[in-house]
């Protein structure tokens, strides 16, 4: 049985580790505004969420000092936007 991502696309049965090497290192910031997410820039190229404040983005990483958290791309999808490891994949690798 193959899992669907919401758009419609078929992954293979399970995600590659090339893909999800390459999904880790996915720049957040475009991403994240293209869910509608409002950032703010800061200094030596952070951004901060206005819908999280003290979430901290920076590049495919992020850090939330307050709560005790930080990861990759995948991590931010499935920590802070509560989504499943499939979910999150197919919000990273989508079109």
């Amino acid at each position: 049985m193959t899992n669907r991502c919401p758009d419609g696309r078929a992954p293979a049965p399970r995600w590659t580790r090339e893909q999800i090497r390459t999904a880790r290192v996915v720049p957040l910031v475009p991403l994240l505004q293209k869910r509608g997410l409002q950032l703010v820039e800061l200094p030596a190229g952070n951004f901060e969420l206005a819908a999280y404040p003290g979430l901290l983005v920076k590049d495919s990483y992020w850090r939330w000092p307050e709560r005790n958290l930080a990861g990759n791309a995948i991590d931010f999808f499935m920590r802070v936007l509560d989504l499943s490891f499939h979910d999150a994949m197919c919000q990273i690798t989508g079109p």
